[in-house]
């Protein structure tokens, strides 16, 4: 009786790339909220290229992001 197709859902990844790119941008992005920033990367020193190392380490984190997005984009 019921003839409308079965889509499967857009909320999970299809693919192996995927799967990885999902779990490695979320780790990555949990890296950059308060409880990973006050514990691991709220330090001033060492000072790298002038700047404190939460905004080197955050530039980091943020750079690594963007690297996620542009594999992904690339992989299709």
């Amino acid at each position: 009786m019921d003839e409308r197709p079965h889509y499967r859902t857009h909320w999970f990844p299809r693919t192996r790339d995927g799967w990885i790119a999902t779990v490695a941008f979320l780790a990555l992005f949990a890296l950059a909220l308060p409880p990973a920033t006050h514990t691991l990367w709220n330090r001033i020193e060492p000072i790298i290229l002038g700047l404190p190392f939460l905004y080197v380490a955050l530039f980091g984190v943020y750079v690594a992001l963007i690297g996620v997005l542009i594999w992904t984009w690339w992989r299709r």
